[in-house]
């Protein structure tokens, strides 16, 4: 080896020693940023909820922040000291702080604290965990409401809860957090559609920004995927592989509204593919019906989720997010009531 090769090579050894001891101090000043701005938080907050004065509270804060500027430069406005003291109150456990900064950045968990609903927040924190999202693609997915999105915000929060928790605890992957509903296809720069042909070929040509709209495990493996049955033809529109939840998912893409018919179909495609697609190791595979419109009573009576089956509406433009939470919160207080409903039935059966 000439000198030239062997320098290049020392070089290239080199530098990618000194990036990853710099990345590593970045994680470490990153961490040690959000400990330091939770403890600031915590002194400051038994301070001014001692007095219990909100007038007291903003004058100290202001106190403060003109002093720490003058001590230590730019960095400790007012607003970044209110945002020490939120960090604190909303992680009053310290403890739960400690595992969040080993594996988020500050502007990761700056964003998460100013989610109200608890259960909302783990939602973001365990996802944006699982997927690794940038602060970008959090903000992004916040803004396009993926939460409310989600298949089991129609569940009792019990139930949310456990799944989040064997996320968090065990990496168990529900599928009700993958699947979303309403998915919007404006990623695709779809705005009408006359033909499943074409919407199929829209979702092909873009399928890296379909796929993100869907979620990251998704690896695409087949199109217009070929099933003989008793020597009569049928094809599946679309087929994925989900790495987490370890299956096959099976999509049936549809102009129309929801049929009750579509139901059949896509249990032949499944159990077709349970049988000849699915390898030894893998979990039963899941079907996803993705149509311009659903009922809801529909779902219900058919008992989709018994069937392995998901049912997303997908929108062709992004709608007026105020109006897309307005809509989705009556889903969800219908969908409460309707386990009120249930439960206080099962309680009157009791008695």
């Amino acid at each position: 080896m000439d000198i030239q090769n062997g320098t290049d090579l020392l070089f290239k050894d080199v530098k990618k020693i000194i990036e990853e001891s710099r990345k590593r101090l970045a994680s470490m000043f990153d961490a040690e940023k959000t400990i330091l701005y939770w403890s600031i938080g915590q002194r400051v907050k038994s301070d001014v909820l001692d007095e219990q004065r909100a007038e007291y509270g903003k004058q100290i804060v202001e106190q403060l922040s003109f002093k720490l500027t003058q001590e230590y430069g730019p960095g400790w406005s007012p607003q970044q000291l209110r945002h020490c003291v939120h960090l604190a109150t909303v992680f009053a456990d310290e403890s739960i702080l400690s595992t969040l900064w080993r594996e988020l950045s500050w502007s990761h968990i700056k964003t998460i604290m100013y989610i109200d609903e608890p259960i909302k927040r783990d939602f973001y924190i365990e996802m944006t965990k699982l997927n690794r999202w940038n602060v970008q693609t959090l903000q992004e997915k916040k803004r396009q409401l993926l939460f409310e999105r989600t298949a089991s915000i129609r569940k009792p929060e019990e139930l949310i809860t456990k799944e989040l928790n064997l996320l968090k605890d065990e990496k168990v992957l529900s599928p009700n957090l993958v699947f979303h509903d309403p998915i919007f296809l404006s990623c695709l720069g779809i705005t009408n559609v006359k033909m499943e042909s074409e919407l199929e070929d829209a979702i092909v040509d873009e399928l890296q920004a379909f796929i993100q709209e869907m979620g990251s495990d998704f690896a695409f493996m087949a199109r217009q995927k070929l099933m003989m049955i008793d020597n009569k033809n049928y094809s599946l529109d679309l087929l994925f592989f989900h790495r987490r939840l370890h299956c096959l998912v099976a999509i049936d893409l549809k102009l129309g509204e929801f049929d009750a018919a579509y139901k059949g179909e896509m249990e032949l495609y499944l159990r077709w593919l349970e049988k000849y697609e699915m390898a030894e190791g893998e979990n039963t595979p899941i079907g996803l019906i993705l149509c311009s419109g659903k009922s809801e009573e529909h779902i219900e009576l058919l008992k989709l989720d018994d069937s392995n089956i998901r049912v997303a509406e997908y929108l062709m433009k992004l709608p007026d997010m105020r109006l897309l939470e307005k809509k989705l919160k009556q889903s969800i207080e219908i969908a409460r009531e309707k386990i009120t409903a249930n439960e206080e039935k099962a309680c009157e059966n009791i008695l």
